[in-house]
């Protein structure tokens, strides 16, 4: 049955569009996610990859269109989805320690009037070992370093226990070893059947990072496999010739910088 079909997809969005004043940031964006997949999210700045990740999460209205998550409106499921966000969007000056950054994860399926209990401070704690930042614990967040602070961010997500992680950015500014870490973490996390979007920069690694790749544009421009997605002659259509060099990223044979 086809309702059957859309209950069974993680993301379903239909025509999707938001404008800021009189600028659309995405137009009729419409595209099925089936669950299980690590994609990445990607195209020049301010082509809305932002803003896509906003209206699937609700923080923005859409002006037409709809999303759908597991076949319901968001509305109804809104503990299904974890944001991870720009670390440029955090306030790092919040005097907060780490293990209570990550218990914050678990606080939507607490009630109100409980406090936070052992067992969700185990969570809390198995999260953060994921991220390898559990010896960090009683840190303040705002002592670590930007890599250290992505990890407990995403620690956070993981401790909500949902079954679609967004994540924008996660890989900007941090090190080689914080981004393998990421990187093995959000595939753990695919492997136990989570559908995770990533936004992502770096052309260069995306064909290694991810199952799918969406490339946006205002408009969804391809979505599919990197093999199909990475071609030469669309990217620089998007970017407008702004890759210094790019060659099949499957090959590996050249690196895919955008400028």
């Amino acid at each position: 049955m086809a309702t059957d079909r859309v209950a069974r997809r993680a993301l379903d969005l239909h025509h999707v569009t938001v404008s800021y004043g009189p600028r659309p940031a995405l137009l009729d964006v419409s595209v099925s996610i089936e669950p299980g997949q690590l994609i990445g999210i990607i195209g020049p700045n301010g082509a809305g990859k932002s803003t896509l990740v906003k209206a699937i999460l609700g923080f923005v209205e859409p002006d037409f269109g709809t999303v759908q998550v597991f076949g319901e409106q968001l509305s109804r499921a809104p503990r299904r989805i974890a944001y991870v966000p720009q670390r440029g969007a955090v306030d790092w000056d919040f005097p907060v320690r780490v293990i209570d950054v990550a218990a914050m994860g678990c606080y939507g399926r607490v009630p109100w009037w409980r406090r936070l209990g052992p067992s969700e401070h185990r969570e809390a704690e198995e999260a953060l070992n994921a991220v390898g930042m559990l010896p960090y614990r009683d840190r303040q967040i705002g002592e670590l370093s930007g890599g250290q602070q992505q990890r407990v961010f995403l620690a956070r997500a993981l401790a909500q226990g949902s079954e679609i992680l967004l994540l924008d950015e996660p890989l900007a500014g941090v090190d080689a070893a914080t981004e393998r870490t990421i990187m093995r973490v959000l595939r753990n996390a695919r492997d136990q059947g989570r559908t995770l979007l990533v936004v992502h920069h770096d052309l260069a690694t995306a064909a290694e990072y991810f199952d799918r790749l969406l490339l946006l544009k205002q408009r969804v421009l391809a979505f599919g496999p990197p093999a199909t997605v990475l071609q030469e002659d669309l990217l620089n259509e998007v970017y407008e010739g702004r890759l210094r060099s790019f060659t099949h990223a499957i090959t590996g044979e050249h690196e895919a910088v955008s400028e």
